[in-house]
């Protein structure tokens, strides 16, 4: 590389002038010099002649002198700087395992052992004279040891070599300082640690604040496949899908008490510390790994090592702001350069800036004037720092107080604050099992004053507090509930608010506290994709077990999050209704595929034939409620006796009743990650009496010979939602067919005013807002609507309201049904959450419903549902019904 002459000449002097080590390297290594005064920046390699200890250090001078004129010169910016100290450092690692295995065991492979690189090396940014943190890892059985020698002495033995030729100091000075304090419990174990140890230690024992440092960490040198091969085992204790926010705090709490010890280096000014003081170095780097924990078990783009790259990916994903992560690059640019002059000087691994004239003299290697112009230069830097940072807090920092008298006041936002005391000192007791631990009391305490200044500001205090209590008391375990509250103050109010008005979706949290961490996600609140990147996201683990766990771990994130959103007041529950609908299908139709694969592992495949899933009811519809049930029925094409080609062969009937049993397991068994979807078969040909699966020959022959009323109402909402384009297209038509007229001859009014009184009788009403059940609901609305298809043979489609819009402009329904049905499905959608019982809510959460379907208030909610009821009512009469 050449170098600009005016800017060499002025490096070299500066040099020269202001670093001794600099002028003495110019000093010892005239070749390097002279070719440097050239304007020509070499290359550095590792020297052919001497032992490998006098290479390194040579090589090493070399590189100091080379990289330190070229940063001073301009020719090499940061990237380049720390880039080609890492590679050396790299190498010089690389070379010293080679050597010690070889000193050794002359005659075998340098295999076996392996050099994590954590830290500044692990991310490529080692600083002009930093150390080294590796971890040194062996296999005890490809290790080459010595004859009667065990490979974990061996092991040690290769370690201390290792360190020996990197750090010992002699005439040719140093390599690299090499802290091996990083490894796994540093305090008991040896130098070099067994790679299965190493990671039991990171699946069980580790502590949070080794997460952040895995962060950075890369195979370096020695056996880098055996290196690759330990950080693939232990990837998932890094990057956890399940958010551990004990994990980020621990990591404020080192920031906390790097700022305690280094309290004299904190005041901006000579000795301020450039790496731990408050707005320094460190604190950029938690910065970002703060947010690559948080985000990158969800999105592995966030996982780059570098600060610069990660704060870069951060932003471009949404997770910070363009301009602070712009900010906080520049200033980590100016930073680490100081931080280089500073060592440069004397080559000292330090990061304090100088006082008094020393501090003038790094101001001058730099090119400026004095101690002032280089304050000047790096103050905004500190200060922007300092301000991101601090905002990494949480809104309440302070706890809630133990004295009786100060707590009743920090709790006068209740209504009743000596009933919120009672509680805070229950869950202080300790009584129940999931706040029994101190870890569990430390992370309740860091909660507390976020969560409830929270439930003191949700619509119903008292109410939020009682389902947080009743939660509680069932969690095995609370730590990283709160925890996480603690970290997202406006998750602690959105929590309230669900706690506060949406019993179901409490007693969902109280089940599985974990539903929270969907919650995080930027799209948590954004309407819910389409069916195709639904089911994409449900593409998980090839075994059939776990990809079970993995679909009801989304399904129930998703639905969770769907019915925050009308808590929230984000979205229109007709939306969330439909976003349910499609959460449903994308489940069917991942799961139904490889139950179909794994069924035919065993049986293999019918010729000829495949599996069809029939959707009916308001799954059919595409419009579903936060608990509604699957209405199905199963279908096969093909010859019924047929016989299939597996192992285990097995008639075509047969065969279809054993793959739909194993479907409707797959969608309703629960499992450790919870349930999926009540399944209801009982739509099918001849009901709980006939097969679990018929043919699509069967099926239309029933349909067009056998069926009654009832079913053929059920048909006019059917949509096939798993099979192949063809068979779909098939029972499409056989469906429209039937609707069409291929059926027999009924009173369809008679029938179906029977149907709906027997139905009132054996299932009335919940409550007041039964927008389903009460007379003039959604029952009724769905019996005219399907009443006046199959007589006028017209108006068909399975969702209601296109169906309801059909029949409208074929004259058979007034417009006004279409805003009655809108306004029924966003009543039952919303009264679901709040109000499972079907009763009036609080006063709070009627505030809730009202917004939720766009009415000014409650009385006007109320005006417009007995409207509503009347319009249906009188289109229910006009079609036949009573």
């Amino acid at each position: 590389m050449t170098i600009d002459s005016a800017p060499l000449a002025s490096a070299i002097h500066r040099a020269r002038a202001h670093a001794p080590f600099l002028a003495l390297l110019l000093d010892r290594e005239p070749q390097t010099a002279a070719t440097l005064a050239e304007g020509r920046l070499p290359e550095v390699s590792i020297p052919d002649a001497g032992s490998i200890m006098q290479r390194l250090r040579v090589a090493r001078r070399r590189l100091a002198l080379t990289v330190g004129i070229g940063d001073l010169a301009g020719a090499l910016d940061l990237t380049a700087v720390t880039a080609r100290l890492t590679a050396f450092a790299d190498i010089a690692l690389d070379l010293a395992i080679r050597a010690a295995i070889a000193e050794r065991t002359p005659d075998a492979e340098p295999r076996g052992f392996a050099a994590i690189a954590l830290g500044k090396q692990g991310s490529h940014e080692l600083n002009y004279s930093s150390d080294i943190d590796p971890i040194l890892l062996f296999d005890p059985v490809t290790l080459p040891h010595r004859a009667r020698e065990e490979p974990e002495e061996a092991a040690v033995r290769i370690a201390r070599r290792v360190v020996e030729i990197l750090q010992a100091r002699d005439g040719d000075g140093y390599v690299l300082r090499v802290d091996l304090r990083l490894r796994p419990s540093p305090e008991v174990t040896p130098i070099a640690v067994p790679v299965e140890g190493a990671i039991t230690y990171y699946e069980s024992l580790a502590l949070p604040w080794e997460r952040a440092a895995f962060i950075r960490a890369r195979a370096a040198a020695g056996d880098v496949a055996l290196g690759e091969r330990f950080l693939a085992a232990v990837r998932p204790f890094v990057w956890r899908r399940s958010l551990d926010y004990g994990a980020v705090r621990e990591i404020r709490e080192i920031s906390r008490r790097i700022r305690d010890h280094h309290a004299q280096g904190q005041a901006f000014g000579p000795g301020f510390d450039l790496k731990r003081g408050r707005g320094g170095i460190r604190e950029i780097e938690f910065f970002a790994q703060i947010h690559q924990l948080i985000h990158g078990g969800r999105d592995p783009a966030l996982r780059t090592p570098a600060t610069r790259d990660a704060l870069a990916a951060l932003a471009a994903a949404g997770w910070i702001g363009a301009e602070e992560a712009s900010d906080l690059a520049r200033a980590y640019v100016r930073l680490r350069t100081i931080e280089h002059r500073v060592q440069m000087v004397e080559d000292r691994q330090t990061h304090r800036l100088p006082e008094g004239p020393a501090l003038d003299n790094v101001a001058q290697l730099h090119g400026l004037a004095d101690s002032g112009a280089l304050l000047d230069l790096l103050r905004p830097a500190v200060a922007r720092v300092s301000a991101v940072y601090d905002g990494l807090e949480p809104d309440s920092p302070d706890t809630l107080s133990f004295d009786p008298v100060r707590l009743a006041e920090q709790l006068g936002g209740f209504a009743d604050p000596a009933a919120a005391q009672a509680r805070v000192a229950e869950w202080r007791r300790g009584t129940y099992p999931a706040l029994r631990s101190p870890a569990a009391r430390e992370a309740l305490e860091a909660a507390l004053p976020g969560l409830m200044q929270a439930l003191a500001t949700a619509p119903d205090p008292q109410a939020a507090l009682l389902r947080l209590d009743a939660m509680l008391a069932r969690l095995p375990s609370a730590i990283n509930f709160f925890r996480l509250l603690e970290a997202q103050p406006a998750l602690a109010r959105l929590t309230a608010a669900i706690l506060a008005q949406a019993p179901t979706l409490a007693e969902a949290l109280a089940r599985r506290p974990q539903l929270l961490d969907g919650l995080i996600d930027a799209s948590a609140l954004a309407p819910l994709g389409p069916v195709e990147e639904l089911r994409a996201a449900m593409a998980g683990p090839a075994a059939f077990e776990a990809l079970l766990d993995h679909v009801r771990s989304q399904v129930g994130e998703r639905r969770f999050a769907l019915g925050a959103q009308i808590v929230a007041g984000v979205a229109d529950p007709l939306a969330v209704s439909a976003g349910y609908g499609r959460l449903a299908e994308a489940t069917v139709e991942t799961l139904a595929a490889a139950t179909v694969e794994e069924f035919a592992r065993a049986h293999g495949r019918v010729p000829g034939s495949e599996l069809v899933v029939l959707a009916l009811g308001r799954f059919g519809g595409g419009l579903l409620t936060h608990a509604s049930d699957l209405d199905l029925i199963y279908l096969f094409t093909g010859d019924h006796l047929a016989e299939s080609d597996g192992g285990k062969s097995l008639g075509a009937v047969q065969y279809y009743n054993r793959l739909a049993q194993r479907l409707t397991a797959a969608l309703s068994v629960p499992t450790a990650a919870g349930a999926l979807y009540e399944v209801d078969t009982r739509l099918r040909p001849s009901g709980t009496q006939g097969p679990l699966v018929v043919s699509l020959d069967g099926f239309a022959r029933y349909q067009r010979e056998s069926a009654w009323t009832w079913e053929h109402m059920a048909l006019t909402r059917a949509r096939p939602v798993f099979g192949s384009a063809q068979a779909r297209a098939a029972v499409d038509a056989i469906v429209a067919d039937v609707l069409a007229g291929n059926r027999p001859v009924r009173d369809v009014a008679a029938d179906a005013r029977t149907m709906r009184a027997e139905m009132a009788a054996h299932k009335p009403p919940a409550g007041p807002l039964d927008a389903k059940l009460l007379p003039g609901g959604l029952v009724d609305l769905e019996f005219a609507v399907h009443v006046a298809q199959l007589t006028a043979r017209t108006g068909f489609d399975p969702r209601l309201d296109r169906a309801i819009l059909r029949l409208a402009e074929a004259g058979r329904a007034p417009a006004a049904l279409a805003d009655a049905h809108d306004f029924l499905t966003r009543l039952l959608v919303t009264v679901r959450l709040i109000a499972p019982d079907a009763a009036e809510p609080s006063a709070p959460a009627r505030a809730l419903v009202a917004a939720a379907l766009g009415e000014a208030d409650w009385p006007a909610v109320l005006a417009r549902f007995a409207e509503v009821r009347q319009i249906v009512g009188d289109y229910w009469q006009e079609q036949g019904g009573s």
